[in-house]
């Protein structure tokens, strides 16, 4: 089951005013152009209220009715499935583009884990239009990431250049700075266990660095 698709309820009524809409009005267009016909009123009502999440077919009809892009009434995309509604995109064209039948296509949106070959995942990515930071955590890379980067920082940062740089896709230039800042800053929290008075809690203080490490990683690099 999926979890709830992120949504803007502010974002929402604000486009609908702008519109010079009344809730009626965006839950007519929904039934009329968009073949929504349980839609009332009161489930626009409901979505700007936050009281109410729609789903992902009725999240793409408001789109479509309050003249806008999908994108503009969701928060960050965090899912396969998200990030397609986030670009407007049917789960026809992008199994098709991405060189994979819809079915399997389908199966990997509902269980949120991509199984995709080389060179579906660089179709998807290009499909998608999506950063380095989602493309890893789509295909389930996080994990190597987390083991490459905490090599890294804990030995020669130098040497696991290539080996991320493949696996991001970000140029091995790129990398240099935010690796070496990465280790210098994880060398001052284990250099200060040296010290009996702090030792503990510097430990524990490298044990969480090592822990959201990806998130340091992704911080030090530009949108």
């Amino acid at each position: 089951m999926h979890k709830p698709i992120p949504f803007n309820a502010r974002a929402a009524r604000t486009l609908r005013e702008k519109l010079g809409m009344a809730p009626g009005h965006v839950a007519y267009g929904m039934r009329a152009s968009y073949g929504m016909a349980h839609i009332t009123p009161d489930h626009i009502s409901a979505w700007e209220r936050g009281e109410a999440l729609p789903s992902a077919g009725e999240l793409s009809a408001l789109a479509g009715a309050l003249w806008c892009a999908p994108d503009e009434l969701m928060g960050r995309p965090r899912t396969l499935l998200e990030h397609r509604l986030a670009r407007g995109k049917s789960a026809q064209d992008v199994a098709r583009l991405v060189g994979m039948d819809l079915g399997t296509y389908r199966e990997m949106e509902e269980n949120g884990r991509w199984a995709g070959d080389k060179r579906q995942s660089a179709n998807l990515a290009s499909v998608l239009d999506l950063p380095a930071r989602d493309f890893i955590a789509i295909t389930g890379h996080e994990g190597e990431l987390a083991r490459l980067l905490t090599e890294a920082v804990s030995t020669r940062w130098q040497a696991h250049i290539r080996p991320i740089a493949k696996l991001t896709a970000i140029d091995k230039r790129e990398l240099q700075e935010p690796l070496r800042e990465m280790q210098q800053e994880y060398e001052r929290l284990m250099a200060a266990t040296l010290s009996r008075a702090s030792s503990s809690s510097s430990a524990e203080e490298g044990r969480r660095y090592l822990d959201d490490i990806v998130n340091h990683f992704w911080a030090r690099l530009p949108e």
